[in-house]
């Protein structure tokens, strides 16, 4: 296993038990040792936000759907950034893409 996954594995452990800052610490580490780590960016996004820390949160998020395109669940996680953060025309453009992506289609082919 790679440092990146063990400190992903590190931060969800953290969040888990509810030691948010620990976790999004482990989250930094992890996309530092990969900054091209899709599963780093998602999950320190999702623990920012958490932490109301949105627009950092929007950013993480960004990137993932950068590096992941087509993955549904980035889309919801982006859109749902963008509700918090009152940019309801972005929301609305990452829900739309997720709910292509649910049907089967794709973003970027």
């Amino acid at each position: 296993m790679s440092d990146r996954d063990d400190y992903l594995d590190e931060g969800h452990a953290k969040m888990a038990v509810g030691e948010i800052d620990a976790a999004i610490s482990s989250f930094r580490q992890a996309v530092a040792a990969d900054s091209e780590f899709f599963d780093g960016w998602h999950a320190l996004g999702m623990a920012l936000m958490k932490k109301g820390e949105i627009k950092e949160a929007i950013g993480c998020g960004l990137k993932a759907t950068t590096l992941e395109p087509n993955d549904l669940l980035a889309w919801t996680a982006l859109s749902q950034m963008y509700v918090k953060d009152g940019q309801i025309a972005e929301a609305e453009h990452a829900k739309g893409n997720a709910r292509i992506l649910s049907m089967g289609g794709k973003v970027v082919k």
